[in-house]
């Protein structure tokens, strides 16, 4: 009689062995496995060259070892082997607190030193105006024409945002005859103090998300409560810094961003699911060892670290000594080029994705557009900045280095990954749901806006993501378009020059190479632009894990 293991002849298949199928397994993942300790080890190397734990003294690590990796080991552990959602629960809370905090981070940084918050207070009231009367509108669907409704809503955004004639009167040199509701606050005798309009701003965000959730979860009047109790505890928190020096238009964004959302979700969670409650003791062990251990060691004069990756690196400027430089202008300059960046690739490509999949005929001509799509999705990165620079700079004649130049070449490069992601998003959503819309009496476009879009949504906003954690990663395209390898100035508006984090990388290691910066500054600058893509690459993971679920 044969053995399992004996081969066999199938008809079409040849031998069919089942050490072989092994050994093929064992070794993919051997392969992977090579992969990812080489990363790890390349990672480990340059984190100890940034971040210099061994510098530390003794009982520093004694300490933390004691208060916080001892207990979060065994608590960790406890809740793997009893329960599973709990450990997973409590990590999501950790996870979200630490990339919230970075995602506040950087909006206090746009907020505080890049666009007043007046001015981003103006534009906000000036965006929700009209916003509030288009919904008003909604109710008025079956007696106003739709094109009539896409022109008054067009018209009334450009007059609350830019006035008559506005930007288009501008370049033609025509003067201003209606001012927009944005430069009517701005020039107001008396305005709000700058904590009062973030929170305006923030608070009342932070409150209808949190709200909204807890109307889900609960009941109406729960969600209300939730709402007003944010709205409340961000003016709270900017009341806590001013007191405190810390700040209250940092606070207000720390808090409304995230400390509150964190709590809201924990709490949410809490509420919901009894089991996953334990979940909570996890957080507190991780949060109560780490404050517990900086107590200690500051009580007891134990040294840490000398880290590269410090306040002063994270603050400062370049400099001609590696000691002193720092990647705040890159940082700005990167926030603001994601800004833009996602401002122009987005409704392009999602609109090209829904034109492709939903309206256009399947004949030579779109299959060619595909095709290129495709081919221009593997492109280097140094072609498109050739391409902004022919285009943008040498044609139109812009300047060169400017952060509207820098986000409209990066817009190139991740347009057609845009493109493709929203284009698989929109194919995953079942046709039989199509079809249901359409028995309905729905036409196409009350097909694609109701039931295409808010179904293929999560997944376009993954793919979004994960393009624009490409483009923040990328230096040839802003080589190519003349960006400043060094700025001591954070950039202001769309035509300041800007420069990004790995363009100061890169100019640390060649225009500046020495051995204090390979060892001191390019580490540390690694460190945290890793930091930023892992943060938006952790926001596309759950959000993708999330709506599997739920489908």
């Amino acid at each position: 009689m044969a053995t399992e293991n004996e081969p066999r002849t199938i008809s079409g298949f040849g031998q069919v062995s089942r050490t072989a199928g092994t050994v093929f397994r064992y070794l993919l993942m051997a392969a992977t496995m090579f992969g990812i300790v080489t990363l790890a080890v390349l990672l480990v190397y340059v984190a100890n060259d940034a971040i210099q734990p061994l510098t530390a003294d003794a009982g520093w690590h004694l300490t933390f070892f004691a208060v916080l990796v001892v207990p979060t080991v065994l608590a960790g552990g406890y809740l793997y082997q009893r329960n599973t959602d709990a450990l997973v629960f409590g990590s999501m809370v950790l996870g979200m607190l630490v990339v919230s905090l970075m995602f506040a981070s950087g909006l206090a940084l746009v907020l505080i030193d890049i666009i007043p918050p007046l001015v981003a207070f103006s534009f906000a009231v000036a965006f929700v105006l009209p916003a509030l009367v288009v919904v008003g509108l909604t109710k008025y669907d079956q007696q106003i024409p739709f094109g009539a409704r896409v022109g008054l809503t067009g018209t009334l955004f450009y007059l609350s945002l830019f006035g008559f004639p506005g930007f288009i009167g501008s370049t033609l040199g025509l003067p201003s005859i209606i001012p927009s509701v944005a430069d009517l606050i701005q020039s107001l005798p008396v305005v709000p103090t700058p904590w009062i309009m973030v929170t305006l701003m923030l608070g009342s965000v932070s409150g209808v998300v949190i709200g909204q959730y807890f109307a889900d979860i609960r009941d109406d009047r729960t969600g209300l409560a939730a709402g007003l109790a944010t709205f409340a505890l961000t003016a709270v928190g900017a009341l806590i810094g001013s007191m405190t020096g810390f700040g209250s238009v940092a606070m207000a964004i720390i808090a409304s961003v995230s400390l509150l959302p964190t709590a809201a979700y924990a709490g949410g969670n809490a509420l919901t699911n009894e089991k996953d409650r334990a979940g909570l003791v996890f957080v507190a062990i991780v949060l109560g060892g780490a404050l517990l251990g900086a107590f200690i060691v500051n009580t007891l004069g134990f040294a840490g670290p000398q880290s590269w990756v410090d306040w002063q690196f994270l603050t400062s400027a370049h400099s001609g000594s590696a000691e002193n430089a720092g990647l705040y202008p890159a940082i700005g300059g990167s926030i603001l080029l994601m800004c833009t960046v996602a401002a122009m690739s987005f409704p392009v490509g999602v609109g090209a994705a829904v034109y492709l999949e939903e309206y256009a005929p399947n004949n030579k001509f779109t299959r060619f557009i595909d095709v290129n799509i495709s081919n221009l999705a593997g492109v280097p990165s140094v072609v498109y900045g050739l391409l902004g620079l022919g285009v943008f700079v040498n044609y139109l004649g812009q300047s060169t280095g400017t952060v509207l130049i820098g986000g409209a070449t990066l817009s190139l490069l991740i347009l057609p990954i845009v493109i493709i992601s929203s284009r698989e998003a929109i194919r995953s959503v079942p046709n039989d749901l199509r079809q249901a819309s359409y028995g309905m009496g729905a036409t196409r476009w009350q097909t694609v806006r109701n039931v295409v879009l808010p179904e293929s949504f999560p997944g376009i906003l993954t793919g979004t993501i994960l393009a624009l954690g490409r483009a923040i990663g990328e230096t040839a395209p802003l080589i190519m378009i003349g960006a400043p390898n060094v700025l001591f100035n954070l950039p202001t508006e769309l035509s300041s020059k800007v420069s990004a984090m790995p363009l100061q990388v890169y100019a640390w290691s060649s225009l500046f190479a020495s051995e204090d910066f390979y060892t001191k500054a390019v580490p540390a600058g690694v460190v945290v632009l890793l930091a930023v893509l892992l943060a938006m690459n952790s926001v596309a993971i759950v959000l993708r894990n999330k709506y599997e679920r739920e489908s």
